[in-house]
């Protein structure tokens, strides 16, 4: 067989495959813009953890819609505890300081111009806090010593990070609801001559689980 007909039949093959491939493929170019707007947020969550229990926290939060798919994200809050007298301790406790996130969510969606997003992201955090500690006169059972102590003011403070996953879906017009559960891991702390502080602002009890969640009121705007 000689080279000028080798030459012919593979140009013959890479012709017939390219028509194959342009028959069962279809190519559709992306038209959508890469900045899609931004959304403001409020945590349903903790403000009604704030109304029900003595913490809790109010939150909002600013995310940029990079295409759809990206979506940098500032969360603000407000965090607040006010526990009297507690049952075990006899200790009451009282905070209130701001605290914010930084991070970033990524949609994992595929079709992702719908509107309706399911999302994984993650968050830097961090609060500088104050707290009055207060333990009311209370014998020792063996020496009957008093107790008692308190602390006024005391400052704190403490870095974490947050591993979310999430739900957020349109539910009219630039209305969404939706919600993530977090997994935190403190990072840096400083709880002052507590040692342990029992409520830190944005992150929670210390002494409970590591997970948190939010249920999120979000508009385009």
């Amino acid at each position: 067989m000689t080279q000028a007909r080798l030459i012919c039949i593979f140009t013959s093959l890479l012709i017939s495959a390219s028509a194959a491939a342009q028959g069962f493929l279809k190519w559709e170019r992306d038209t959508v813009s890469f900045f899609q707007g931004v959304a403001v947020s409020f945590d349903l969550a903790g403000a009604a953890q704030l109304q029900l229990s003595d913490y809790g926290q109010l939150e909002g939060a600013l995310r940029v819609n990079l295409h759809d798919q990206y979506f940098p994200t500032l969360e603000l809050g407000l965090g607040k505890a006010s526990h009297e007298n507690d049952e075990v301790t006899g200790i009451t406790y009282h905070t209130k300081a701001p605290y914010f996130r930084l991070g970033c969510d990524v949609n994992l969606l595929k079709e992702k111009h719908t509107g309706n997003r399911i999302f994984a992201g993650i968050r830097y955090a961090y609060t500088h806090y104050k707290i009055d500690l207060d333990r009311q006169t209370f014998p020792d059972p063996c020496w009957q010593w008093d107790t008692s102590f308190g602390v006024k003011d005391e400052s704190c403070y403490q870095h974490w990070a947050e591993v979310l996953l999430g739900i957020d879906a349109k539910v009219a017009g630039p209305l969404h609801l939706g919600w993530s559960v977090r997994y935190r891991k403190r990072l840096a702390h400083d709880d002052g001559i507590t040692e342990k502080t029992w409520y830190v602002p944005g992150y929670g009890i210390q002494e409970s689980t590591r997970l948190g969640y939010t249920f999120n009121l979000t508009i385009d705007i």
